[in-house]
């Protein structure tokens, strides 16, 4: 092979491989006609993904903004202005629209998001756009109010001697109320006593038109303060157009005057729209040291409209709601000593819907015991009326006192009953403290003595009042240790249960000879009872009582625990709960000893061993069902008690039994006519002797 030939054939090797690089084989010409047809169809992606403002759009939001905006002076003259969260849009005096999107740090000009934007910053053009829509959206839901939406919460005060209420600018109402006279106990110590705080109490009014409904609740209100005790809560919608809440605490008060406020509302409300709808929220936290009664005593309560109009509430111990449809005057949330009432100038329409939620949760040892209380109702409305809706707001105690001055002073006409948010006993025992006790405990009150004394007082003072039943009680008591032996005597000489209705019959013989009559001691206890009762309420509901201590006690309306212990005991911890009160330790051992006495005093109870232990068992009961409860209430059985046994010793040396016998000697020899009672019982006896030879005969045959 010559030199040509190979200078031939490396030539055709260069010319073939260089035609195999510049042309790939079809595999990797198929690879790479993929990767470029992706990269070109990401970038259209990239393309598509970059939204923009289109110009239909930027004259639905110039129509808005003409609609809703504000006037606003710039330099270059009169502009129109509309700001909703991130968004300020205006129209210019040249009649164009303007604005920015603020997106964090960067400020984006609606102008420039009616064009796409490169691809580096597409992620934030595509959150603008949606930034800006969605503020377009609010402005369509919210129309008129949307200038409202958006603001700082901040809150202004109003106070008085007696009340302070925070008014929060988100909503324009009430946020916290705090009794500055009054300490509520919280994680072991005292401190003020705060009603609500925290989002723990709202509520707002509903505007409604033929198809929105605006919540005021959700709106930012501007604070104007009219004087030193009035702040008025506005939305001002320009033009003369504004819709506001009026608060005026008076000096001295514990009420907040609230009044709905308006002007020129007929150009945002349709003035056939004849109602005004009403919610109101609140959480009913732990105030007091005694658990058991604030829980029994914390609820929603409400009075129905008019003169004659009852009030009643929702179960205080279980989740209740219940729908009304009647008219009522004014609705509370209470708790043991405190309420929150809302009473309206006429009356709230049905259907009024009332919901007490019960919230049980903590540990087993302690239960953190809450209530979430719902009102939802509405009142007579029209948007044409300035002042279309009053109220008056009450935070503070349940003084009965400052309750019934109350009702006068806001209704003249009608007697509100406010007072019935007090646990004073049924009605036919809660007379006798509204009537006697809490007027006799009022003047002892304001003699300025510690209230352990002023409950002695009152103690000695209601048993100088049933002295005369007492004393006929005993009287009876002393006739029957008199008869003792005569009815050992009967006992004796008729004995077993065949003897049982003879044994009966000539027990009665001989009441009647001596004249003594074995019921005439228990009617004079039977009368005492009501006082009783009627204390068994008066004291777990006396807030003068509240944290105001005696001896060991430190809060006289509180059980006074020496001893308490963590451990859950089944059924024991439910009722006794985990801790030793010591007057109602105390209570329970002289009431031992006081049955001890009247057991030995009163023969006719040891002819039934089964009546005696009965006896000794009720004050073990009593320990039981007392021990969760104040105080004040121990303490006051207690004195009763100590009371009654020097009365019986007292009564033992001044009724001689040798005179009592002389004087039943000489009864005995009198005529006796035969009372009523004593009649009708010989003929039961003759009618049960007779059925009972009836039955002997049916036997016999």
């Amino acid at each position: 092979m010559d030199k040509n030939t190979l200078i031939g054939l490396l030539l055709m090797g260069l010319v073939i491989f260089g035609f195999m690089w510049l042309n790939p084989a079809p595999e990797e010409q198929s690879q790479q006609q993929t990767t470029e047809n992706a990269t070109n169809k990401s970038d259209e992606t990239i393309a598509a993904a970059i939204d923009t403002i289109s110009a239909t759009e930027i004259e639905t939001i110039k129509s808005i903004v003409a609609q809703y905006g504000k006037p606003e002076t710039t330099d270059n003259g009169q502009a129109t202005a509309l700001r909703n969260s991130n968004v300020e849009l205006s129209i210019n005096p040249a009649g164009i629209l303007e604005g920015k999107v603020q997106m964090g740090d960067t400020a984006i000009s609606v102008a420039s998001l009616c064009k796409p934007a490169d691809a580096n910053s597409r992620l934030l053009h595509n959150a603008a756009v949606k930034e800006l829509r969605k503020a377009i959206d609010n402005v369509n839901k919210y129309s008129e109010f949307i200038t409202f939406v958006d603001g700082d919460s901040t809150t202004v005060k109003l106070q008085n001697e007696l009340l302070a209420v925070d008014l929060s600018t988100k909503g324009g109402a009430i946020v916290r109320a705090e009794l500055k006279n009054y300490t509520t106990y919280s994680d072991g110590k005292h401190v003020p006593a705060v009603l609500f705080e925290n989002n723990n109490n709202a509520y707002g009014f509903v505007l409604n038109t033929h198809t929105q409904r605006f919540d005021t609740h959700d709106f930012y209100f501007t604070p104007v303060q009219e004087n030193d005790s009035t702040m008025l809560m506005k939305l001002e919608f320009g033009k003369g157009v504004y819709f506001g809440i009026r608060y005026t605490l008076p000096a001295n008060n514990y009420l907040v005057r609230m009044e709905i406020v308006q002007q020129n509302m007929n150009t945002v409300i349709p003035t056939n729209i004849a109602t005004l709808d009403f919610h109101w929220y609140q959480k009913a936290a732990r105030h007091e040291m005694g658990e058991m009664f604030e829980e029994r005593n914390s609820g929603i309560f409400y009075k129905y409209y008019g003169e004659s109009g009852d009030v009643d509430n929702l179960s205080e111990t279980s989740s209740k709601e219940k729908s009304i449809s009647d008219k009522l005057k004014w609705i509370g949330y209470k708790d043991q000593f405190f309420s929150c009432i809302l009473i309206a100038d006429n009356y709230f329409l049905g259907t009024n819907n009332l919901r007490s939620e019960v919230i049980d949760d903590d540990s087993p040892y302690h239960k953190n015991f809450m209530k979430d209380l719902w009102t939802e109702s509405s009142f007579e409305y029209s948007s044409a009326n300035p002042n279309p809706v009053a109220f008056h707001f009450f935070f503070g105690p349940n003084d009965y006192r400052l309750l019934r001055s109350y009702d006068k002073l806001i209704s003249p006409d009608e007697d509100l009953k406010l007072t019935e948010v007090i646990p004073l006993g049924w009605k036919m025992f809660r007379w006798i403290n509204t009537g006697i006790i809490i007027p006799l405990f009022n003047f002892l009150g304001s003699l300025n003595l510690n209230y352990g004394i002023i409950i002695l007082l009152l103690t000695i003072l209601i048993k100088l009042v049933l002295f005369p039943l007492t004393w006929k009680s005993y009287s009876s008591q002393a006739k029957m240790r008199v008869l003792a032996p005569d009815i050992k005597e009967i006992n004796d000489k008729y004995p077993g249960q065949e003897n049982a209705l003879k044994r009966q019959q000539k027990t009665m013989e001989l009441y009647n000879r001596a004249g003594a009559n074995p019921m005439s001691g228990c009617l004079p206890l039977l009368l005492q009872m009501p006082i009783l009762i009627a204390m068994f309420s008066f004291f777990p509901s006396c807030i003068e009582l509240r944290g105001e201590p005696f001896l060991w006690a430190d809060d006289l309306s509180a059980p006074d625990v020496i001893f308490s212990w963590d451990v859950h005991i089944p059924f024991i911890s439910t009722f006794f709960g985990n801790h030793i009160s010591l007057f109602c330790l105390l209570m329970t051992a002289v009431n031992i000893i006081y049955t001890y006495i009247n057991m030995q005093s009163n023969p006719s109870n040891n002819t039934m061993p089964g009546m005696k232990w009965m006896m000794y068992l009720m004050p073990v009961m009593f320990l039981v069902f007392f021990n969760n409860y104040s105080a004040g209430l121990s303490y006051y059985y207690l004195l009763s008690l100590l009371i009654t046994i020097v009365q019986t010793y007292a009564f033992r040396y001044f009724i001689k039994e040798d005179k009592v016998r002389a004087k039943m000697a000489e009864n005995a020899k009198k005529p006796k006519k035969k009372s009523g009672f004593m009649a009708r019982l010989e003929e039961a006896q003759r009618q049960q002797q007779a059925m009972l030879r009836e039955q002997q005969k049916r036997k016999g045959r």
